[in-house]
């Protein structure tokens, strides 16, 4: 699957030629503000691909910030398990 990652002003977004994919905020610290990812692109790796990337540019592990989503909490939860 052809895509580009985009960074501008503490936001990351994963497009292809056709919509975003997915996207996050994060700040200095590395925490993860907010993330999104398509329906029917969950499950394919983007929003692991969308924290490691915010962990490349702050050089930093952050976390989720509160409040976090019963769906959020389901992906940090396996993001750590299999990290």
């Amino acid at each position: 699957m052809d895509y580009t990652i985009e960074i501008e002003q503490q936001t990351i977004w994963i497009k292809n030629q056709n919509t975003t994919i997915a996207y996050c905020r994060y700040s200095d610290n590395g925490d993860i503000e907010y993330i999104y990812v398509q329906p029917m692109y969950r499950l394919m790796g983007f929003g692991r691909k969308l924290v490691q990337e915010a962990q490349r540019i702050t050089g930093k592990v952050g976390v989720p910030q509160e409040p976090v989503s019963p769906m959020g909490q389901h992906f940090f939860a396996a993001l750590e398990k299999y990290s």
